[in-house]
């Protein structure tokens, strides 16, 4: 039987927010990706808005200061905005948003402890605790479950458009169908994930 790869867990990360996102209904994700894209700041400003607070709360419940984390998430924005000739609206700039975030926190991190090693750091109340480990860990099996347990087409629209970041029109060339066919694969594949998480606290 085909082994499907191990999701890590800053792609779980990833996935959450993007069912956050989905859920949501607030935004026309597309088509604010576009006007962004086009340098409108309006739209900028209302994606700002709509995600600086959880992505600051997210950069705090891993142990980074509050001041780190403002910087950070300035800095994500920061790049979204000067990159923003590059942003494809068939992917999810939320998504892109968090992992940017993501990444400079690593860095971060690692830069603290190569210039600071013999410092001892704060424990924070925000510092991750073994409970946060497993739940971590029991996160990571129950989306991995689910997606293992997903019929095959589905799996691999799932796999195409989100592990390999296609786009729907890209993976709807490589399976041969209509892009709608794609959408409405990602849609259950994501409401099987979000089911598969409702036992979770957020």
């Amino acid at each position: 039987m085909k082994m499907y790869p191990i999701m890590q867990e800053s792609l779980v990360i990833q996935l959450i927010f993007m069912l956050a996102a989905a859920g949501s209904g607030k935004l026309d994700e597309r088509e604010l990706s576009r006007k962004i894209r086009n340098g409108n700041h309006r739209a900028f400003k209302q994606f700002f808005d709509a995600h600086h607070d959880a992505l600051f709360r997210f950069l705090m419940s891993k142990g980074i200061s509050r001041e780190d984390a403002e910087d950070l998430v300035q800095r994500a924005f920061v790049m979204i905005w000067e990159k923003r000739d590059g942003i494809d609206p068939e992917k999810s700039l939320r998504a892109y948003l968090f992992r940017i975030a993501y990444t400079r926190m690593l860095n971060h991190i690692r830069d603290n402890e190569k210039y600071d090693t013999e410092a001892t750091l704060p424990v924070s109340e925000n510092q991750i605790t073994p409970e946060d480990v497993t739940q971590n860990r029991e996160l990571l099996d129950a989306v991995q479950k689910a997606i293992s347990e997903m019929p095959e087409r589905r799996r691999m629209v799932f796999d195409l458009c989100f592990m390999q970041e296609f786009t729907y029109k890209e993976a709807a060339r490589s399976m041969d169908v209509s892009v709608k066919t794609i959408e409405n694969h990602m849609g259950l594949a994501l409401k099987d994930i979000r089911a598969a998480l409702s036992s979770f606290k957020s």
